[in-house]
């Protein structure tokens, strides 16, 4: 087990979800919680216990992650945002965080949190 920073994901796509967390491991990174709404993302960032968390943006059933983008900035915890793109605009209170395309690669996940956890 890594000993590195806790990550929080918050994907609701479940395959993807493993896949990040295989990321995560293989980039020395621990997995806080892998969650795929809003009301569990919340709880953790209420409970707090992570180093940086994911978002993707676009949930399940039209849910988006900006009330989860809300609640970490208010709280000062880093987070990326992931994207696929399309409609995906970013609002402008969260103009400076990064932004990780989909689909994910090793490389753009640990860019992403080099830059969010070491810039």
């Amino acid at each position: 087990m890594s000993a590195g920073p806790s990550i929080l994901v918050v994907e609701d796509e479940p395959l993807i979800s493993m896949m990040l967390e295989d990321f995560l491991d293989a980039l020395g990174y621990r997995l806080a919680g892998a969650v795929d709404g809003v009301s569990e993302a919340m709880r953790h960032v209420e409970a707090g216990g992570f180093d940086a968390a994911l978002l993707d943006v676009n949930l399940r059933d039209g849910e988006t992650s900006w009330p989860i983008a809300d609640a970490l900035s208010q709280r000062g915890h880093p987070f990326v945002l992931a994207t696929g793109g399309g409609n995906d605009s970013v609002p402008e209170r969260h103009a400076g965080v990064p932004v990780l395309s989909k689909p994910y690669t090793l490389d753009g996940v640990r860019e992403a949190f080099e830059s969010l956890l070491n810039g």
